[in-house]
């Protein structure tokens, strides 16, 4: 019997939207209605929701993680001559914001097993116009963050932390984004707490930090029409905000459901012997922004296909080191480990909607990849 090919994508933004359609219909409704489209009363509560989420003092919403990266960087000043170190293996944004302050980014290697930022060269590539480290908490975890931010307080160095990947996730207990000295978010739709455009924000516990941030991204306002600082234009919209204000409430099912998706994933292709599972750094609670196996032998190109023909949807996070792009490839180092991650990680499938039928299909078509 011939076995019928599935559609299974990355994630299903309209299959997520009709479990919450009466909610979010209602919140973009009364929107609508009131007309506070900028700077609106969802903005307002979504700042206070999300921050006793997180637990911390303050959130600043913005227009998009991007943004977020930038705002945490003006606010704490860095600026030409300042180096800021970050991973080689990592989404662009980090590095774009730091070289268009006119700093100087500084890549330092990721380890092999969580992806993260290898701690123990950070020390080695501190020097005196070291401002900030910039950890990015890939597919929804960190590795030690604890011993980053002891670094960075040892050497005097600001920490931020780029939770695009990480919201929900905990280490020791403590939430992601709350280890440092400000922690930037995106949500962009594909994230665990997505909205149905773009969207961002930071956090912080440090008050000061924040009304700095917040002023930043208001033209450097402090009150209308009186310019304190340099700023920008960076704003959350107030029927982004309204989305969010309901998302935030299915967010921490969303992201049991995908503990759950991540054990079966576990459970069925721990056996084989040409794919490594992901692991979990020990302390850490894993928010599942993705499930990245790694490849072994040089097949995860051929796999990624073979999985397409089947009807599964799979994604390269990320194809190059980031000194390998074009822009950046003035950019010193070489990062082995980021290196063979490029050629090796596969991220699959996982999102509420999975049923576990739909995550059997996708480790039988892994196994028969293997078989054929």
């Amino acid at each position: 019997m011939i076995q019928e090919i599935k559609k299974i994508e990355m994630i299903d933004l309209p299959l997520e939207y009709e479990a919450q359609k009466s909610e979010i219909d209602t919140a973009i409704h009364q929107v609508l209605a009131k007309g506070d489209f900028i700077k609106g009363q969802a903005v307002i509560e979504f700042e206070k929701s999300f921050g006793e989420y997180l637990n911390v003092s303050s959130v600043v919403s913005c227009a998009n993680g991007t943004d977020a990266l930038q705002i945490a960087l003006m606010s704490l000043g860095i600026g030409r001559e300042d180096e800021v170190i970050l991973p080689a293996f990592s989404y662009a944004a980090a590095i774009e914001m730091v070289l268009l302050l006119g700093a100087k980014p500084v890549l330092v290697d990721v380890d092999p097993i969580y992806f993260q930022i290898q701690t123990e060269e950070l020390s080695k590539l501190i020097n005196s116009k070291t401002k900030a480290i910039i950890a990015v908490h890939l597919y929804g975890q960190s590795a030690d963050i604890a011993v980053i931010a002891e670094i960075a307080e040892k050497n005097n160095l600001f920490l931020i932390e780029d939770c695009a990947q990480s919201i929900g996730a905990t280490f020791t207990g403590k939430h992601l984004g709350t280890f440092g000295d400000i922690a930037c978010t995106s949500f962009f739709p594909t994230k665990n707490l997505g909205c149905y455009g773009d969207g961002g924000a930071l956090f912080t516990n440090n008050i000061e930090l924040a009304s700095r941030a917040r002023m930043v991204a208001s033209h450097g306002q402090q009150k209308k029409y009186d310019h304190q600082i340099l700023g920008i234009n960076s704003r959350l919209d107030t029927l982004q905000a309204a989305i969010l204000n309901v998302k935030l409430t299915y967010l921490q099912a969303t992201i049991d459901k995908k503990i759950s998706i991540a054990g079966i994933y576990h459970s069925l292709l721990q056996n084989l012997e040409d794919i490594i599972i992901p692991e979990e750094f020990s302390g850490i609670k894993h928010s599942w922004h993705q499930y990245t196996i790694k490849i072994k032998n040089g097949r995860r190109d051929e796999l990624k296909a073979y999985l397409l023909a089947k009807g599964v949807t799979s994604m390269i996070h990320y194809p190059k080191v980031l000194n390998e792009h074009p822009a950046f490839k003035y950019i010193e180092g070489e990062f082995p480990v980021s290196r063979a991650l490029t050629q090796e990680i596969l991220c699959l499938p996982i999102h509420p909607g999975l049923t576990n039928e739909d995550i059997v299909y996708i480790c039988d078509a892994i196994k028969s990849f293997y078989v054929a």
